[in-house]
């Protein structure tokens, strides 16, 4: 279909300055010449010639799935694809290459590492520079009288610093291609920036710096009797990929990401595509971190204005776009049919094929990509009509849309852009003829462009469910709601509530998503079937994220999604979903017919929180919007000089490596570290420095005060302290010789908060960021304490209690006193505890466990909060209580008391993605 598509039309776009070259057809041991690549595998594989160790295979690093912490609770077995990652030599890595790129300066490197620059003091402040001023500015600075009585940089402007850098050892080359569509025409020159694709592909596969976070091989993870789908190694459309190459190929699957996006309305309404890529041999924890630098930007692809009716602009729009990207990609769709030998970051040589296998992008996006107009969905067969249904309809494949176009341009020449455009609406289509992914093998926009959750679930979620809410429960009860919560430390506080913000981001809806279940339950107006239909839409969101999946919790997420659907009318009996013309009684929502494809997505691809938009949302910050801070800011020149910027920087951030390990005398080849831990904020890059020159980490720890037992209960308002920490020497003592210690005459010393550190319930190999609990005393903004709720699992009971954290202290011995063990080998908690009063399955509507604060009468007649004194290691996790806030929330409730002036709460599922998988999958 993609050959016979190319001859609908040979006219009407003339491209300027556009090359490409040949493809490699060497043996990459030998150096004999070969036909094709194909060629070359035959004489690899004949066995006359010794070019090719046909048993030798490479299997390190070892994939993250099979990485798994002590904690892991199940078995994981696996099994690689027996037929990929070959090894077809010895190659050089990016670092490598850098050594080459100029013999000259090769031989003064080798005495100055920083050459051109005097050392590595100059080459910072170059960088500085660079980074931080404009050419303007530097030039000023070079001309200040401070430099009159002291040395100058050996730099004397500049053009002479900016002309430096650029002589550096970079990454692939950018490029500016003009185009002009026949018969349309434009205010300015249509200028592609860009650069090619597979280039940028080699680049990141030849980078060392992810050497540690690398997977080469299609691989089954089974846990327990379950499949896992994971990283897109793992997932099915990885092995049917693999078992369509030749023997030993490796894939070097990508990724790419746009949106269209305005750089400012100070130039005239400049917009512009960028397109990123990355590739999924890179680890998802690692390419998913922005600073991790796994994302490379390919192209800015115009968006100009043309010279016609305003209704064909989109159309014309979308052609451009896809003839960029057919220009962007043009080799990487030659090495995904035949390869290309490329060094990975060890230097090996492989076979590799570059199949498109994922496209992050919006639903405007995807649409503008699958080619369908606005009234079809980019993934399935579903119009506009069906967009609210229950129903999952069949895929919308390539080949089935290939088929309309082509049918489409043998009756309609589509140069005649009025009637094309009329014919191809009428099939749903966008009206592009030639979409870039025609003749990209396995490139099918029906499987790669996976659920994308940051629009898709979180500004959906903004968009309609916060707004069902707002109408039922009313914006003033919801927000006093919002400002009663209590403060945790790490999660988003909305004081002024919700109803007003202005410019709400995903990271508000992420936040605001958290508690929205039971901050809603049991207000006035509300139903169960109203909370139950929003708690079941919450949990599929909540579901959808999940790092690794099986096809259980598949499973239990298409349940999620069937029984909102079920439970829907609630919505709209509520009245709760309204428009600017009043009441609608219908979910025709586009993003909601997505939602149907997950499942599908995820079996294909993998967990879809790795295709979330998130980091390409940071991109287009990092590569549109702080570069023209930097630029003269003027539309006409802006592109080519955000390409300089990038350039630079790219081109300094491998200088700097490569300057510090050659400084050290460390090779330029990550060695593979087989590690037990990973911590999620890992930077791939500070790793290997960490790693191989470990001398610069510090860690300083403060003075505590120490206190007395009476002060401190009178700090913090606990007057039974004492008692209940002798009760529990008592009972820790009861093998052992009593201690000297004495709450009478000795004290303690004193914390407000502490860190916990936990492994991810998903993946047990990965230590999650730390989580800060509080325990501060009763103070003038937090008149009755400040202190937060975990999880405890006492020492040899398998039973998890909910407690409030009310001090942090640890004993101090006096001199020459010698403390016991349970004294000394941990900080001590005093905790208070909570009863549980409904499970989820007793409270259907909020599906959270319902608890409330226990007291105790003395024989006074008093009634106090018991206490109990418990090691910091008993504390399994990091909890949020909300207040059951009933029909009307007491208005005497604040963010201050919360959590003390009430008697029962909601322990809330949703607190983030551990606490939801952990009451989800039978942990607590």
């Amino acid at each position: 279909m993609g050959s016979e598509l190319e001859g609908c039309t040979a006219t009407g776009l003339e491209i300027r300055n556009c090359h490409s070259g040949p493809t490699s057809t060497k043996c990459p041991n030998c150096g004999l010449e070969f036909a094709s690549n194909l060629a070359v595998v035959d004489h690899l594989n004949d066995q006359t010639h010794s070019c090719w160790n046909r048993e030798s295979t490479y299997r390190l690093p070892i994939p993250p799935a099979f990485q798994r912490g002590d904690n892991n609770r199940e078995e994981v077995t696996g099994q690689y694809h027996p037929k990929s990652g070959y090894i077809f030599g010895r190659g050089r890595n990016i670092l490598q290459e850098m050594e080459d790129h100029d013999l000259d300066q090769k031989r003064r490197r080798a005495i100055n590492p920083s050459y051109p620059f005097v050392d590595q003091a100059e080459w910072q402040l170059a960088e500085f520079l660079v980074q931080r001023l404009t050419q303007t500015d530097i030039n000023k600075f070079l001309k200040l009288d401070w430099f009159k009585n002291r040395p100058r940089p050996s730099f004397k402007s500049a053009d002479q610093l900016f002309g430096w850098i650029d002589a550096l050892p970079s990454g692939p080359e950018w490029q500016s291609t003009t185009l002009e569509f026949t018969n349309y025409t434009t205010a300015r020159p249509i200028e592609l920036i860009w650069r090619d694709g597979l280039e940028v592909v080699k680049d990141l596969f030849a980078n060392p710096i992810f050497s540690n976070h690398m997977m080469y091989d299609p691989h089954i993870v089974t846990t327990g009797s379950e499949r896992e789908y994971g990283e897109f190694f793992t997932a099915n459309m990885a092995f049917d990929i693999q078992n369509n190459l030749p023997e030993g190929a490796t894939m070097v699957p990508i990724i790419l990401a746009s949106d269209k996006t305005p750089i400012t309305r100070m130039s005239g309404g400049l917009e512009m595509h960028p397109v990123f890529l990355t590739i999924a041999n890179i680890q998802s924890e690692v390419r998913m971190k922005a600073t991790a630098h796994a994302w490379r930007c390919v192209a800015f692809i115009p968006i100009p204005k043309f010279d016609v009716h305003a209704d064909f602009q989109t159309l014309l729009h979308a052609r451009l776009f896809h003839k960029c990207m057919d220009m962007i990609f043009a080799k990487c769709k030659v090495a995904a049919r035949v390869g290309e030998y490329m060094s990975d970051s060890m230097g090996y040589i492989r076979h590799c094929f570059t199949p498109l296998v994922a496209y992050t992008a919006d639903l405007p996006e995807a649409q503008l990509i699958a080619c369908v107009s606005k009234n079809a969905s980019p993934l399935t067969m579903a119009t506009q009509s069906d967009f609210g249904s229950a129903q999952l309809f069949p895929r919308r494949t390539g080949d089935h849309t290939l088929k309309l176009i082509y049918d489409l341009c043998k009756r309609v020449d589509p140069w005649n852009v009025p009637l094309f455009q009329r014919e191809a609406k009428a099939l749903l289509l966008s009206g592009v003829h030639q979409p870039y992914w025609r003749d990209w093998p396995h490139a099918d926009p029906s499987h790669f462009l996976p659920g994308e959750l940051l629009h898709t679930c979180h500004k959906y979620f903004g968009d309609h469910p916060l707004k069902w809410c707002k109408e039922v429960v009313g914006e003033d009860e919801l927000d006093a709601r919002y400002k009663a919560h209590h403060k945790r430390v790490g999660t988003r506080h909305f004081g002024s509530g919700v109803s007003h913000i202005n410019q709400m981001t995903c990271r508000e809806h992420c936040d605001i998503e958290r508690t929205i279940v039971a901050t809603v339950a049991g207000a006035a107006n509300t139903t169960p079937d109203f909370v139950h239909a929003i708690r079941f839409l919450t949990e599929f969101i909540y579901q959808a994220q999940s790092p690794v999946h099986t096809d259980s919790s598949i499973d239990a997420m298409v349940h999620s999604l069937h029984m909102f659907h079920t439970l829907k009318q609630a919505i709209l009996d509520a009245g709760a979903r309204r428009g600017k013309s009043g009441m609608i009684d219908n979910f025709l929502i586009p993003k909601m017919e997505l939602f149907h494809s997950f499942a599908g997505s995820i079996r294909d691809l993998g967990g879809l929180i790795q295709y979330s938009a998130d980091v390409s949302e940071r991109l287009l910050i990092t590569h549109c919007k702080f570069p023209f801070e930097r630029t003269s800011r003027q539309a006409r020149n802006f592109t080519l000089q955000v390409v300089q910027i990038l350039n630079r920087d790219e081109t300094m951030r491998r200088f700097n490596l490569y300057t510090l390990l050659h400084s050290h005398g460390t090779p330029l080849v990550n060695a593979i570290a087989i590690e037990d831990n990973i911590v999620t904020e890992t930077d791939p890059t500070l790793a290997w420095i960490a790693r191989v020159l470990p001398g610069e980490q510090n860690r300083f720890h403060g003075p505590r005060p120490s206190l007395s037992i009476t002060d401190l209960q009178s700090i913090y308002s606990l007057p039974n302290f004492g008692a209940v920490l002798m009760e529990y020497i008592n009972d820790s003592s009861q093998n052992t010789p009593t201690t000297a210690w004495t709450c009478a005459r000795d004290s303690v010393r004193t914390w407000n908060k502490f860190r916990l550190q936990l492994h991810s319930t998903f993946q047990s190999r990965v230590v999650m960021p730390s989580q800060i609990v509080q325990a501060f005393p009763p103070s003038e903004t937090f008149p009755m304490g400040n202190c937060d709720a975990v999880l405890v699992q006492l020492p040899g009971n398998d039973d998890t209690y909910i407690a409030q954290v009310r001090c942090v202290f640890q004993a101090i011995a006096r001199k020459g006193q010698t403390l016991p063990h349970y004294l000394k080998d941990s900080p001590l908690l005093y905790v208070q505890y909570f009863q549980i009063t409904a499970t989820p399955t007793e409270d259907a509507s909020a599906g959270m466990y319902r608890v409330k604060r226990i007291y105790h009468q003395d024989g006074t007649g008093r009634i106090f909060r018991p206490g109990s004194i418990i090691p910091l290691t008993a504390v399994t996790c990091a909890v949020e209580l909300i207040p059951m806030y009933g029909s009307k929330m007491d208005r005497m409730i604040n963010a201050t008391n919360a959590m003390e002036i009430c008697d029962e709460y909601y322990l809330n599922t949703f607190s983030d993605k551990e606490v939801f998988n952990t009451m989800h999958s039978g942990l607590m």
